[in-house]
């Protein structure tokens, strides 16, 4: 029953708004603060969604306000003038050995280093082993 008192009402509010469905769905809304015959039956089928959203929610805000009691206060502050904290920022943009973020030791990056004469001269011998099999090909053929 309830089903169908919502699909009632909706055709209904599509015919007011001549078929616009925006505005279908903001007539839809606005009844519901009123009918909550019509607001039960569009959220019966969502119901346990939103319930769990709700809960959920909670628990998380319950959790984040005791991780949050339990960290101690950090020893160093910024009590700095702000114009002195941004340059300290953009010292460290400008750095070349400015550690990133996500390293653990705070350790600028290590450069590559450069490849030994051997790999460069392993790396030139397969280059140069490809080429000669297309060469001797066209030769003795």
């Amino acid at each position: 029953m309830s089903r169908e008192y919502a699909e009632k009402r909706i055709l209904e509010a599509l015919s007011m708004s001549k078929g616009n469905s925006t505005k279908a769905r903001q007539q839809v809304i606005a009844w519901c603060t009123q009918d909550h015959k019509l607001l039960q039956a569009l959220a019966q089928p969502h119901l346990t969604g939103i319930v769990a959203h709700a809960i959920s929610r909670v628990v998380y805000k319950q959790e984040s306000e005791e991780q949050v009691a339990d960290i101690p206060e950090s020893p160093q502050s910024l009590d700095m003038a702000p114009d002195t904290f941004g340059k300290e920022i953009l010292k460290a943009l400008a750095s070349d050995n400015a550690s990133l973020f996500g390293r653990d030791t705070g350790a600028p990056p290590t450069r590559r280093k450069q490849a030994s004469q051997a790999h460069i001269d392993a790396l030139k011998q397969m280059a140069n082993k490809g080429k000669s099999t297309s060469k001797d090909d066209g030769k003795n053929g």
